[in-house]
């Protein structure tokens, strides 16, 4: 067995770490610190590097509440990063190190989530068989709707007619739209009345994330003349375009079906999948019938997102995998 040696991320890992995230089998750029510290004073962060042989070989972002660690809760998802060349042996045995330093450091509680397979670029399920392991216990399940884009399905009847409205209507599709109108006048006030919720990131936070990630986060909107009708922000990474917030105003012939038609059938053709995000309420106990219709209207298709609890004191079971 090679030797392990972990330690807690730093300021002074910063560039190996996004250099780590560029390159991995698994990773998206809700991963690069920056994405990570934009709300940094609302978490106490405690994300770990795996070496080998000063080697970097996995990481993870993680943050900690007394003594319960949390694949970092102020990400969409979370995993055990791995670079695109792996064997599985040296995945066990970095996990087997890591969860010991956290056993060592009277850390108890893991809570891990895991990404959703549509973000790998290569199979990376090492750590769902850990967690069969490991005795993990399964105590969530979003489930999100996706368009695989190689195999649309046709859209629903309702769906083809309110398309075929916003043909004639003259709507303009515009990239990169202004996004400060989308968030104050529509997203916003939507949010607030429909769900009595505010957006997750404030304007300030998603315009200050757009201009340090202008490759992943773009907003496209929907006009008719020079009213603005619907705007859908997307979080984009190499194999999935994800739709993290959309909404429409009422009367709005058919905007957003003109505009999702144009994000799949235009904008993202070349991409795997096309996301809606999760249909959930009540932490995965509950789903929404009328949004996930809607989402199938679309030929969307289920994926799960699991989130798993570990007993850190397990770590001694991964001894015994290798015969």
């Amino acid at each position: 067995m090679r030797n392990y040696k972990v330690v807690k991320y730093s300021s002074l890992h910063y560039k190996e770490w996004n250099a780590f995230v560029l390159n991995a089998k698994n990773a998206t750029f809700l991963f690069h610190r920056n994405f990570i510290e934009y709300h940094q004073d609302r978490f106490e962060d405690y994300s770990l590097m795996v070496y080998s042989n000063k080697k970097l070989m996995l990481i993870l972002p993680a943050n900690i509440e007394g003594q319960v660690l949390y694949s970092h809760q102020g990400l969409s998802y979370g995993s055990l990063v791995l670079p695109n060349k792996i064997a599985f042996q040296n995945v066990l045995e970095g996990v087997h190190a890591l969860l010991k330093f956290l056993s060592n450091n009277n850390i108890n509680v893991f809570v891990f989530k895991q990404i959703p397979k549509i973000y790998n670029l290569r199979p990376s399920d090492e750590m769902e068989y850990f967690l069969f392991i490991l005795k993990a216990k399964l105590f969530r399940k979003d489930v999100s709707m996706t368009i695989p884009l190689a195999n649309k399905l046709e859209f629903s009847s309702l769906r083809k007619r309110q398309l075929k409205l916003a043909m004639n209507s003259g709507l303009n599709f515009v990239l990169n739209g202004d996004m400060t109108s989308f968030w104050n006048e529509i997203l916003t006030p939507n949010l607030k009345e429909k769900h009595g919720v505010k957006p997750v990131h404030t304007l300030s936070e998603i315009m200050k994330l757009r201009e340090m990630f202008p490759n992943n986060i773009k907003q496209y909107n929907v006009y008719y003349k020079d009213e603005l009708l619907a705007g859908c922000t997307v979080f984009e990474t190499k194999c999935v375009a994800h739709a993290q917030y959309m909404s429409t105003r009422n009367n709005n012939k058919g905007a957003l079906d003109y505009l999702i038609n144009q994000l799949i059938s235009n904008v993202y053709k070349d991409k795997d999948y096309f996301d809606f995000g999760m249909s959930n309420e009540n932490q995965g106990m509950n789903i929404n019938e009328g949004l996930l219709q809607w989402k199938q209207s679309f030929g969307a298709s289920s994926v799960i997102h699991d989130f798993y609890q570990i007993d850190v004191a397990n770590y001694t079971l991964l001894k015994e995998i290798l015969i």
